[in-house]
């Protein structure tokens, strides 16, 4: 279980250093927001065009896939019923509470936790394509035509254009470049991917500064938010997630073994920053966001171990 704790000490300590950096007045509540639309708007595109354009389009097609799509499509669908049931938070703000319930630190924790617990980096894709050409997508469309439509200048805009709003998202033209190089077979040519797994590289580390400055400047994690509220996206994550992919993936496909343990801990890993950054770039659910990304973190350590100790 070495490479689930270097994992979690790596991201720990780039957050950290944002911490830091805020406490010592070198980045402030302004420096976050640069980090988030370099995220946003380069680092984070170039990143997907990358991860995309090497996955092997035959583990799209995937039983793993499935279980990956049912227990994110089991999170989000509960997420959604009980905030509408429960409580009057807006649209922006259940978009991004159903992120947190479900969306994986599959990238800069997942990868590494692939490739040295489960031996096989590519059992990861499985989430990664599930989350980037169905669940970011979708939300962030839904994020786009929200955001938008409350602008007083844009109040009188037809559907038609709302509608076009979404493909104008740097996530999804990523997205949709990536996806149309891997199905097509198309490489990208050696100085292109050098450049773009160049400023890919910026994504993660500048999602994670920036998590760390909103640490330092905003309130303390558990101090904004309603804890019964984070308590149920945390359950939902790390509980509700990974249970209903094993479910699946043993009673209905039938999975053997390592790829049962495979799709329970891609499932069981804690909300990624990603999240935060749809947040600080959308101006919705920010502290939700921030709190849930750091229990989940937290919480998902013994979570793993008791998966990789039980299923390994």
């Amino acid at each position: 279980m070495g490479a689930v704790v270097a994992g979690f000490v790596t991201i720990v300590s780039i957050i950290a250093l944002g911490v830091l950096l805020a406490q010592l007045g070198i980045l402030d509540v302004a420096g976050q927001e640069v980090l988030t639309r370099l995220t946003f708007y380069v680092a984070g595109p170039a990143l997907i065009v990358t991860v995309l354009a090497g996955t092997d389009v035959s583990r799209l097609f995937s039983a793993n896939l499935v279980a990956s799509i049912s227990g994110v499509a089991v999170s989000v669908g509960c997420y959604v019923c009980l905030v509408r049931l429960r409580s009057r938070r807006s649209v922006g703000d259940t978009v991004i509470g159903a992120f947190s319930a479900s969306y994986v630190n599959a990238a800069n924790l997942g990868l590494p936790i692939a490739a040295y617990v489960l031996h096989d980096a590519s059992q990861v894709v499985p989430m990664l394509v599930t989350q980037l050409v169905l669940l970011q997508p979708v939300g962030l469309a839904v994020l786009d035509v929200v955001s938008r439509s409350g602008r007083p200048d844009r109040r009188k805009r037809r559907w038609p254009a709302r509608l076009r709003q979404p493909l104008a998202n740097p996530f999804l033209i990523g997205t949709l470049i990536g996806l149309l190089l891997s199905v097509l077979g198309l490489g990208i040519p050696a100085p292109v991917h050098n450049s773009l797994a160049l400023v890919g590289g910026m994504a993660v580390p500048a999602m994670l500064l920036a998590y760390g400055v909103s640490l330092r400047t905003g309130p303390l994690p558990g101090a904004g938010e309603p804890p019964a509220h984070i308590a149920v996206i945390v359950a939902l994550k790390l509980v509700v997630q990974p249970l209903t992919a094993y479910l699946l993936g043993r009673y209905a496909l039938g999975l053997h073994p390592a790829e049962l343990l495979a799709v329970t801990v891609v499932a069981a890993l804690p909300t990624a920053q990603n999240v935060f950054t749809f947040a600080i770039r959308y101006r919705q659910g920010e502290v939700l966001a921030r709190d849930a990304i750091f229990l989940t973190t937290i919480g998902s350590v013994p979570v793993l171990l008791l998966i990789a100790a039980v299923l390994g």
